[in-house]
């Protein structure tokens, strides 16, 4: 073994002439690994060119607009060289030189920044905020070029993309920025807060488990081995079909025309996307649904393991009523299991549905503005 420590502190000491080191440990001992530079040429940086978006300029949501904030069409780029379509939204009584606390919002899961985000980001900033709401990857008016794609990877990267903006914007306190994630994004939320520790406050409304959802069908009715294979088998030979064809099947959009005997959460859904109350031409859920092969990313990723680590706070809000509820309730125990536990909250809201806290008057506005006044100041 110390034959072996010699000859890697040999390698790690060529290894100290670069610019990047990480820290790792191996049989107790800490290892520090460095990835070489050749020389000075490669230590350039490339400006990334986002790619150039076809945006509509009219106001095309689901909402009415208000005439107290203004509203701003913008694009920004994540990690992964995505450029996403957004909508900024900053209260007209704001100083000229202020810096304000920013919010970033996105969902519910399969929706557009024309539904239910943008009506949160809005209400948001008539109360003071600037808010950005925004088309996750590979959806609505953002980029990506295969449409209609879910990651759960991928979306967690687009919240942290939208602070790596906000953070950059001039009219913004990059150490007042928070996230709202509604329904799916709900636990995409939290998976952000538990990585990009400048998200200094979390609001998780009528959030799902994507991961949780996906592999163990609703209320874990499929939590076997036996199950997950079965899916994961038929999404594979979709995988083989898709190549072969040189397209990708859809998994489908809410149901339309409902069957008689659809659960009340399905005609929920329906009563939103598939109606004029919510019914958006560019949101997967309105039309034609997820790239079906999705599911193999959300069976095998999940986004909750490291929730209980979140120091900064986090408020779970959901509806009483709503078949999704035990996804909140699970959240909010591992949120505070751990040693964190003091700044996490969980508010139920009295006869709500899950759809509910997409556009009704039962969103707990006042809760979540009071939430973060207190939590980005």
């Amino acid at each position: 073994m110390k034959k072996f420590l010699t000859k890697k502190n040999s390698l790690l000491s060529a290894l100290l002439l670069s610019s990047f080191v990480f820290s790792t440990s191996f049989g107790g001992t800490a290892v520090t690994f460095a990835a070489p530079v050749a020389d000075k040429q490669q230590t350039q940086q490339t400006v990334f060119q986002e790619e150039k978006l076809t945006m509509t300029n009219e106001w095309d949501k689901v909402f009415p607009q208000s005439q107290n904030v203004t509203h701003e069409k913008v694009t920004f780029h994540n990690r992964y060289g995505i450029t996403l379509a957004a909508d900024v939204y900053k209260p007209k009584s704001a100083a000229k030189d202020e810096k304000l606390a920013a919010i970033a919002v996105a969902g519910p899961f399969g929706a557009v920044k024309e539904q239910s985000s943008g009506l949160y980001a809005q209400t948001m900033a008539e109360r003071g905020f600037l808010t950005i709401a925004f088309d996750p990857s590979f959806t609505g008016e953002s980029g990506g070029n295969v449409r209609d794609v879910a990651s759960l990877d991928i979306n967690t990267e687009d919240f942290s993309a939208a602070v790596d903006y906000l953070s950059n914007r001039p009219d913004v306190n990059a150490d007042r920025i928070g996230i709202i994630g509604i329904c799916g994004w709900g636990g995409i939320a939290l998976n952000d807060a538990a990585m990009d520790t400048r998200v200094k406050a979390t609001v998780a409304s009528t959030m799902y488990d994507m991961h949780r959802v996906s592999a163990n069908e609703y209320f874990d009715a499929g939590d076997n081995e036996e199950s997950r294979y079965a899916a994961k088998k038929a999404l594979n030979d979709q995988r083989t079909i898709d190549y072969l064809k040189g397209t990708y099947a859809k998994a489908g959009g809410v149901i339309d025309p409902l069957p008689a005997d659809a659960p009340q959460f399905v005609k929920d859904y329906h009563a939103y996307y598939k109606t004029k109350r919510g019914y958006h031409a560019r949101s997967v859920n309105s039309n034609a649904g997820w790239n079906s092969t999705s599911g193999l990313s959300l069976i095998n990723t999940p986004i909750l393991a490291y929730a209980d680590e979140i120091r900064t706070p986090v408020l779970v809000i959901h509806g009483e009523k709503a078949h999704s509820r035990y996804f909140s309730e699970t959240a909010y125990r591992k949120l505070t299991s751990g040693k964190y536990a003091v700044n996490k909250e969980l508010l139920i809201v009295p006869d709500a549905s899950h759809t509910d806290l997409y556009d009704t008057e039962k969103i707990p506005f006042d809760k979540i503005t009071a939430f973060f006044r207190e939590n980005l100041k």
